[in-house]
């Protein structure tokens, strides 16, 4: 009797312990939901407080991993420095294009490399040694993983330029738009670029940083022919090349400003709107891919399938029979 009841409770509690912990999960997950702001008070808290995405940035900065990374990639990147000033300038023209301009940038990314080398040996030619033994696949096997790890780092450099020269090249002719209206408006060069820097820091946040960094350097005393020239050459975009030697040109031979840069907006737009053309004429091109891969192989399944299977049940004992 004991026994019947205490398991008549047993069975009668369980339910009820298993529903009360799911209706407090969903309690729980529904009252975080409800607690957290909206991207709309999020984007208003932001306006309210412009030094909290820089303050974000320090605490980014700060990371122990950094710090690691910083203290450690010198010894690291030695064996991999550049022997010429000509290579020590192309290898910071290649971060730079990336958005890399720290003064570690280099070694960095010289210390990755090289620890990428060593992972590859050492992981690689011991785990080919443990499986395979010592043979020409463990050696392939180990300079493959090496080598693949070795230029990692240039792969990711280059795929993070190539980003930021396509939002460059995509954020271009808004910003000279905003700058002619600048400059008809009676801003001068200078003024445009940081009246364009401040306008377009939440929807082009890249192309405003980097002329917010020529603004600085203009404030700081550099001439603006070498600003300009410079800017081109780091952001690796040509139509942004293009655009300062216009700028150079219209300040040294004292043309207009306004009609240059609408001469070059209108150009870049053009040139906008036949890359998009032609991505979209590629799209046909595209698309047999996965039609043949994915699409066709179930219409002929849903096609031909009855048909099978019907031969199937009636020919095929048909033909056996016979």
């Amino acid at each position: 009797m004991l026994l019947a009841k205490s398991l008549f409770d047993y069975e009668f509690l369980t339910p009820i312990a298993l529903f009360g912990m799911v209706f407090a999960l969903a309690w729980w997950v529904m009252d975080r939901i409800a607690s957290g702001r909206t991207r709309a008070l999020e984007r208003l808290a932001e306006l309210r407080e412009p030094e909290r995405q820089q303050r974000r940035l320090a605490l980014k900065k700060s990371d122990a991993v950094s710090k690691v990374l910083e203290v450690a990639t010198p010894a690291l990147a030695k064996p991999l420095q550049p022997k010429s000033e000509a290579e020590l300038s192309k290898l910071k023209l290649k971060l730079a294009n990336a958005g890399f301009r720290g003064e570690m940038a280099n070694s960095i990314f010289l210390g990755l490399k090289f620890t990428g080398l060593m992972l590859g040996l050492f992981l690689g030619g011991g785990l080919s040694l443990a499986l395979g033994g010592m043979n020409q696949k463990a050696l392939m096997t180990t300079v493959l993983a090496a080598g693949g790890l070795f230029y990692l780092p240039d792969i990711v450099v280059g795929l993070l330029a190539r980003h930021r020269q396509q939002a460059i090249f995509l954020s271009l002719p808004d910003a000279l738009d905003l700058m002619v209206v600048c400059v008809e408006a009676g801003l001068g060069l200078d003024q445009a670029m940081r009246k364009v820097a401040e306008e377009m820091k939440k929807a082009h946040p890249i192309l405003a940083a980097e002329f917010a960094l020529a603004n600085f350097q203009l404030q700081m005393g550099r001439p603006r022919a070498e600003v300009l020239h410079e800017l081109g050459v780091r952001t690796g975009v040509a139509e942004l090349r293009s655009l300062a030697s216009v700028l150079i040109q219209a300040d040294k031979f004292g043309s207009s400003v306004a009609q240059a840069l609408r001469v070059q907006s209108d150009s870049m737009r053009t040139r906008r709107r036949q890359l998009a053309e032609e991505k979209a004429a590629k799209t046909a091109v595209q698309l047999i891919f996965p039609l043949v891969l994915f699409i066709f192989p179930g219409i002929f399944v849903v096609l031909v399938g009855p048909a099978a299977i019907t031969m199937i049940r009636e020919m095929f004992p048909k033909m056996a029979g016979g």
